[in-house]
């Protein structure tokens, strides 16, 4: 039996050594041959010859070189569509993922014939920035009241999966993709591991609090019409306050006549509804944007450069 594992790499040339090495250190206990598929990001560094050189010396290492950087979801996809072993497994290169967790998955996963992935969870974020640590836990939040899919809080992409499990994430090629949804959405038996945050060997994070924030708004609109249905509540809601306004003002002016005074609640009231139909104006285009990625049919990625040692 092989396991492929999938390393995504962008401007890892100091943790690609470090990561090899320690999975070399398990391959005996994993009893299993190892297929690496490194993924090189559009990288700035020396990630690509240090790549090449390990596939020299190693026929059981393969890397895909994207033409530009394609995001992490993307070199997923491609590491997904290029391995050949019947068990498969995603992991960090920066070994914040454990060696050591993915000799227990598969010992947990062979042991349970109708499991299909064992995965990861972190129980502590230790060594984040706190608000870091408070946005993604509001985030898990908020996704799983809203969304039809469940995401479990803390869950890593590091995870081992069987071939089926796989194969139907292939047949999700949306264009927008959002890979921790897409393993829950995919709907397959998954058991998680838990373990406490490990950091970083080498180099330092790519992903900023901006990215990371992104990345949590695609994760919302790809999963969920939520937004959309409060943009709507919103603009009703609005317009029976603005009737109901609209009433008082006419009774008022009945009753005390028409003071000139006023001016400041009206200019706050318009300044409020022309902000909340701003709101809803850029909910509605992340959407539509989304559409429009699809419809265009781009390739989710462009390999410029790959081994040839298959």
């Amino acid at each position: 039996m092989t396991i492929s594992v999938i390393v995504p790499c962008f401007n890892e040339e100091e943790a690609i050594p470090l990561f090899y090495a320690a999975m070399e250190a398990i391959k005996a206990e994993l009893a299993e041959d190892l297929e690496y598929i490194f993924i090189n990001d559009g990288s700035k560094d020396q990630t690509l010859p240090v790549l090449r050189e390990l596939s020299q010396k190693d026929p059981s290492v393969t890397y895909l070189s994207f033409s530009r950087n394609f995001g992490k979801e993307a070199a997923l996809y491609a590491g997904l569509r290029h391995a050949t072993g019947e068990l498969v497994t995603v992991m960090d290169v920066d070994l914040q993922d454990p060696p050591e967790l993915l000799v227990q998955m598969r010992e947990i996963l062979l042991a349970n014939p109708d499991l299909d992935c064992v995965g990861t969870r972190r129980t502590t974020r230790e060594g984040e920035p706190p608000i870091r640590s408070f946005f993604a836990n509001l985030f898990y939040k908020l996704i799983n009241r809203i969304s039809q899919v469940e995401m479990v809080d803390g869950a890593r992409d590091f995870r081992l999966m069987r071939r089926p499990m796989v194969d139907a994430i292939l047949e999700v090629s949306e264009y927008n993709r959002f890979s921790k949804g897409i393993f829950a959405w995919v709907g397959f038996k998954t058991e998680y591991l838990e373990y406490k945050n490990v950091e970083r060997v080498a180099g330092e994070t790519s992903w900023n609090f901006w990215q990371l924030f992104n990345y949590s708004l695609e994760g919302i609109v790809n999963f969920s019409d939520a937004p959309l249905t409060l943009a709507f509540l919103g603009g009703v809601i609005a317009c029976l306050l603005a009737f109901i306004l609209m009433g008082i003002v006419i009774v008022r002016t009945l009753i005390f006549g028409d003071p000139t005074s006023g001016w400041p609640s009206m200019v706050s009231i318009i300044l409020f509804l022309g902000g909340f139909q701003l709101l809803t104006i850029g909910i509605l285009g992340k959407y539509i944007g989304k559409i429009f990625m699809e419809t265009k049919h781009r390739p989710i990625y462009i390999i410029k450069e790959k081994s040839d040692s298959r």
